[in-house]
């Protein structure tokens, strides 16, 4: 099959450079067409590079209506899975779209004109018969291509980017070559990876370049079909590209399994190559779209909106490649040191008493808890900025106790503001309505849609009075409880009734002539009309997905502004960019040992977005969990970057107290050893804040060379040094992991894992009571002694972990006051890297550096544990004085005591053998 997709590939070119023209305007050029109407270049498309050209589906489709596109028909598939594979028989010829007419090449990029090649209407309104195009050399390693309207100004994303300063260096260290075709041929553009030729993008002689009003799309072979990303959505992390569509547009559902359209949009596509260098390609557009995988391997970009605009990011490595991203999408938010922390909430308290009581009894049982939350039952009436004054009347006191233990208070928000409250009755819409600052309908009034407290309208975040307004509403509520983090949900925008209580207009918006493959097949299926009219001029049809984003914006800005912290938001819709403002949990999932399963791959895929707040709802938002599933979920949720456990209303009580003396246990010893790695788990925050690099990690991350690697979705790691294991499945006493190349220690005991060296699976003992937790050899991790709120633990002693790989070990740590927002900016914080070596007299030592000394007032550092020791030290030195410490005789795990040396201080410490 490679052999003749080789020889297919041959006759393409050879096709390319000899395909006849018949006579037209200069730059109209078109293929010849046979009598059938299948143009020439049809029989050099092998099934695999097939692009569907009738993507709406087969209930129309017919030999006449695919001709009628100017596309190929061949019913005959040589492939054994026949049509129900997916495999397209109307597709895209190779000569088809639009040719560049004229370039103008330079150091800084590549700028040119197209004009269309193709004669006909297209299938779903008239094409744009002229576009520009521009190739931007953004820096060495990313490549920007944008088609655009030559004649008309279109909506684009309003997002100013990149957000963070690029510089680009000497073009000769360009990491990419690129390749265009010119008329006659059809235009397509090659971005290839230079020390390799390994193309990235690459749509020469694939597939259609479709620009219409409604319809847009641009197809391009990948890399491999080693990819990952384009969320949101419940899936395995590793992408199927057997034919398969995953859609994007703001949608309010349960976390369905498959390709469905989800709460956000992330249109970033991430891709191991052969060799193992990585790359990226992003598609800059919010409106409704597609994008479709082919075994070829190849990707089709299709949207109803805006413009294409694309970025290249060439890596080589994930974290370059996040790196890059977020340099173009900004940076991720540093949270608060407490939001580290155990959140508890449910949907169903019902009262504050309630809610004390559930505090009350983690306190009684020591079980860490740094944040309560509250649902909708803790509002009068579900009205935003208020509380029930009835079941809720002691909110204010109940805040006021938990701020004295030191611990947090967060509850929900939703956008809906009701409009059926007696005028003068409710500030928050009468403001609105006399700001005129709420959405509006296509006949200029506010748009009135239907959510929990009933009618509402909703605050229309790209209108800059909209912020001011939403800080009024958070302050003035800041004055009755004392809240510290804002939860923000239904803000897809989430709608009861379709489009609007007197529904939507008829429009090419509402009804688009095509409508990608997303749930109930209707744009305004759960939400507003696409007609609404947003500030700026822009509309619902466009904006619609970055509707929780922007409220995210405002939200983080009025918290920072009441508040002179460090903001906490968590938002259920999310956008590129939305990291740079908060985090993201992953929505209404299901007490089950799939959902369970699923997390992880949700996890791991937000962390690639740039979004590394990210939690599920340990033990499930709807049912009602077994004590087992439930133990299981509170230890792989311990170890979420966002650990809070969630339930829905009439659902049983599911917090660590409620199923039992056994999971309460397992619940306090998880969270204790969640609580003892926040200074690990900060200081790798502090590295996705300046970088982008993921907090928490798929095995490929760190080692994209080893493919057993790829399609691992059950493990993960904190920061690339600390494998995580859990048990994913019912009745389970153990669980196979996968320890790539190197050394490995088991966190508990300091056992190296056996023959991990080569990289190999393990079964690992597992009973209910045990997550299995490694560290990696080479690593050096910062803990501390834990405590039930992080208040407390940062006033322990800190202590450090070393796992040696063949004598050396490095590693970072970062601390602050943990709440100021400046700190970075006011230089208030400490950096200090670690550094091991042994030398060739089997003398260890471990060197601090401290890279910045701005806070001073972390406790002392008293312990250190060292891992990977061919055999117990005869002397440990402390700055060159004698220390007291043990060494297991079996494991050889050395542990130094009753020392004192500080982070924001150099120090040395010595083992001699």
């Amino acid at each position: 099959a490679i052999l003749i997709q080789n020889i297919m590939k041959l006759l393409l070119g050879l096709f390319l450079a000899t395909v006849g023209v018949v006579a037209g305007l200069p730059g109209q050029e078109h293929v010849k067409l046979f009598g059938d109407g299948n143009p020439a270049s049809c029989p050099l498309v092998v099934e695999a590079d097939r692009v569907d050209c009738f993507p709406e589906g087969y209930q129309s489709l017919s030999e006449q209506t695919c001709n009628q596109r100017g596309c190929c028909w061949n019913s005959t598939l040589s492939s054994s899975g026949g049509l129900g594979d997916g495999t397209p028989i109307c597709f895209y010829p190779v000569q088809f779209g639009y040719t560049l007419e004229s370039v103008t090449p330079s150091n800084a990029g590549i700028v040119g004109s197209l004009s269309i090649l193709n004669e006909y209407t297209g299938p779903y309104g008239p094409n744009i018969n002229e576009l520009n195009f521009q190739a931007t050399f953004v820096s060495n390693h990313i490549v920007r291509l944008k088609i655009t309207d030559a004649h008309a100004p279109r909506y684009e994303v309003p997002i100013t980017v990149p957000q963070t300063t690029i510089a680009r260096g000497d073009p000769a260290d360009d990491a990419f070559v690129v390749e265009y075709h010119q008329a006659p041929q059809a235009f397509g553009f090659s971005v290839s990876r230079r020390s390799t030729q390994t193309a990235v993008f690459d749509s020469l002689g694939f597939g259609g370049l479709v620009y219409e009003d409604q319809f847009l799309q641009w197809s391009t072979r990948a890399p491999s079909t080693n990819g990952y990303g384009l969320g949101e959505h419940v899936a395995p992390l590793l992408l199927n590209f057997n034919w398969k569509t995953l859609s994007m547009f703001a949608r309010d559902q349960g976390t369905p399994t498959g390709y469905t359209n989800l709460y956000g949009t992330h249109p970033l596509l991430i891709f191991i190559e052969p060799d193992g260098n990585v790359s990226a390609i992003f598609f800059f557009n919010s409106n409704a779209m597609d994008i479709a995988l082919q075994p070829s391997p190849g990707v089709t970009f299709r949207t109803i909106g805006g413009v294409l605009d694309f970025f290249i990011f060439l890596g080589p490595t994930l974290d370059a490649v996040l790196e890059q991203y977020t340099a173009v999408v900004g940076r991720p938010h540093m949270p608060p040191y407490w939001a580290l922390g155990f959140h508890l909430c449910r949907w169903g308290y019902n009262s504050v008493n309630r809610t004390a009581q559930i505090v009350h009894a983690m306190r009684a049982a020591g079980i860490p808890q740094d944040t309560q939350w509250n649902d909708i039952d803790y509002m009068r009436d579900h009205l935003d900025f208020t509380y029930d004054p009835v079941a809720f009347a002691g909110l204010p006191a109940f805040v006021d106790d938990l701020h004295a233990h030191h611990q947090h208070y967060v509850m929900i928000v939703d956008p809906g503001i009701s409009n059926a409250q007696p005028r003068g009755s409710y500030a928050p819409f009468d403001q609105g309505l006399s700001e005129g600052i709420f959405i509006k309908n296509a006949s200029d009034q506010p748009l009135i849609g239907s959510v929990w407290p009933g009618t509402t309208a909703f605050p229309d975040f790209l209108n800059p009075a909209a912020h001011s307004y939403w800080r009024d509403q958070i302050a003035a509520f800041q004055t009755q409880v004392a809240f510290d983090g804002l939860w923000i949900d239904m803000n897809e925008i989430s709608n009861f009734v379709p489009g609007s209580t007197s529904g939507c207009p008829a429009s090419s918006l509402e009804s688009p002539p095509y409508v990608p493959h997303i749930a109930d097949a209707t744009l305004r299926a759960k939400t507003i009309c696409m007609t609404a009219k947003h500030a700026g001029g822009y509309r619902e049809y466009d904006v619609h997905s970055l509707y929780g984003y922007t409220e995210m914006i405002a939200t983080r800005a009025a918290l920072e502004s009441v508040r002179g912290k460090r903001s906490f938001v968590i938002s259920r819709s999310t956008f590129p960019n939305a990291g740079v403002h908060g985090g993201h949990w992953l929505g209404d999932n299901t007490s089950l040992w799939a959902d369970l399963i699923a997390s992880i791959a949700g996890i791991l895929n937000f962390n690639l977005f740039g979004i590394p707040m990210i939690g599920a709802d340990i033990c499930g938002f709807n049912g009602s969990p077994d004590a087992e599933l439930c133990a299981r979920w509170m230890q792989l949720g311990a170890f979420y970057p966002f650990s809070r456990n969630h339930n829905a209303i009439g659902k049983a009580d599911q917090d660590p107290t409620s199923l039992g003396q056994q999971v309460l246990e397992i619940s306090r010893e998880v969270l204790l050893l969640r609580y003892s790695l926040l200074p690990f788990l900060y200081s790798l925050f502090f590295q996705a804040h300046v970088t982008g690099a993921p907090v928490a990690r798929p095995l490929f991350a760190d080692f994209s060379t080893d493919s057993t690697t790829y399609g691992i979705d059950r493990q993960f790691t904190w920061g690339g040094a600390l494998l995580i294991t859990p048990v994913l499945t019912q009745r389970a006493t153990s669980v196979q992991g996968y320890f790539p190349r190197g050394q490995w220690y088991s966190f508990a005991t300091g056992a190296a894992v056996s023959g991990a060296a080569q990289g190999r699976w393990v079964l690992l003992p597992a009973p209910l009571n045990t997550i299995n937790i490694h560290l990696r050899g080479g690593s050096v991790i910062p803990t501390q002694t834990p405590a039930t709120t992080t208040f407390v633990a940062r006033q322990n002693n800190m202590g450090l972990v070393v796992a040696l790989q063949d004598g050396a070990a490095n590693g970072y740590h970062y601390t602050d006051d943990g709440d100021s927002i400046t700190a970075l900016d006011d230089g208030k914080y400490s950096f200090v890297w670690y550094n091991v070596t042994t030398g060739t007299d089997g003398v260890g030592t471990l060197k601090s550096t401290v890279l910045q000394a701005g806070y001073t007032e972390d406790p002392p550092i008293t312990v250190l544990r060292v891992l990977g020791l061919a055999a117990c030290p005869r002397r440990v030195a402390v700055e060159g004085q004698g220390s007291d410490f043990t060494c297991d005789p079996n494991t050889h795990m050395v542990t130094v005591s009753n020392f004192k040396v500080y982070v924001s201080s150099a120090f040395t410490i010595q083992w001699f053998a």
